[in-house]
């Protein structure tokens, strides 16, 4: 910024094509054109967009900074090898407690890799120490599936069952119930890494064509985000307890399914409802919506 190098706005400046660029500027390059030709073949951005990016000043006390800032990037990348590597160390030496899972691994739904994910097969190590797939739970990747473990333990018996493990998240209502009265059914404010997490996964599965999805998009329609995004978190800590305590192997029905679902509750809520009054519900010839008569 202080270069006046625009180099953010028209490529990731830690991607593959930024660090080359900035590794050739603290290295003493300083030709726009020059250093555009460091552009990977996989920017989006064109040559020129990028060397238009780069005419900027070169004063040394703002090299030297990026020069400094490079070097502490460089220092804590390498201390995130050395945490990765610790953890595969540990997570190995689960597996080799447990007991050995029956049958192999299926082949990934997502090949793509997230950032900031350790560097070692963190789905492959899961399913060596639990002996399920927690990656088939949509929303839950490897990275975050790994950090659920390490919140929550691979051990879910302290929960009897999947609606008290979602009361200890705070991801179900919480009645304040008085004179028999019911005053509130809010939930209850958590500062728990598990629950955030989960609200995390039920964001990221709202954008997917997944029955999750559905569920989400439908009730983020007519109760807000906020209520959606709750809601998905515990249908997913239910699903993450199924298949942590009674190896429940999850497989998404996808959103046709549930939307079909949801109308056929919507028709048998109509018919009860029509019955009560008196009347019956007919289909219009050629028209999915019935009528009433």
């Amino acid at each position: 910024m202080e270069m006046n190098l625009q180099l953010h706005h028209v490529v990731s400046v830690t991607g593959a094509t930024g660090m080359r660029i900035i590794r050739a500027i603290v290295a003493g390059e300083r030709n726009p054109e020059v250093l555009a030709t460091y552009r990977d073949v996989r920017c989006h951005s064109s040559i020129e967009t990028i060397r238009a990016a780069l005419v900027g000043n070169d004063r040394d006390e703002h090299v030297f900074a990026l020069t400094q800032s490079l070097e502490l990037y460089d220092t804590y990348q390498a201390k995130m090898l050395d945490c990765d590597r610790k953890l595969e160390v540990l997570v190995a030496a689960l597996n080799n407690k447990g007991a050995k899972p029956v049958g192999k691994l299926s082949k990934p739904r997502i090949n793509t890799k997230q950032v900031n994910t350790p560097t070692f097969d963190v789905r492959t190590a899961l399913y060596g120490v639990l002996g399920v797939d927690l990656t088939e739970i949509h929303g839950l990747g490897p990275s975050l599936a790994l950090k659920l473990v390490g919140e929550c333990g691979t051990d879910l018996r302290a929960w009897p069952s999947a609606k008290h493990f979602t009361s200890w998240l705070c991801l179900a209502p919480g009645n304040k119930i008085s004179g028999g009265k019911v005053l509130s059914s809010r939930t209850r404010r958590s500062s728990s890494r598990a629950a955030a997490l989960l609200r995390l996964a039920a964001t990221t599965v709202g954008r997917s064509d997944t029955a999750l999805g559905a569920f989400y998009r439908r009730l983020s329609s007519r109760a807000g985000k906020s209520k959606a995004v709750t809601a998905t978190a515990r249908k997913i800590a239910v699903l993450f307890y199924n298949t942590l305590r009674h190896g429940m192997s999850y497989r998404d029905p996808g959103a046709d399914h549930y939307e079909q679902q949801y109308r056929n509750r919507v028709l048998a809520n109509l018919q009860r409802r029509a019955k009560s009054l008196g009347f019956v519900l007919q289909a219009i010839p050629g028209n999915a919506n019935p009528a009433v008569s």
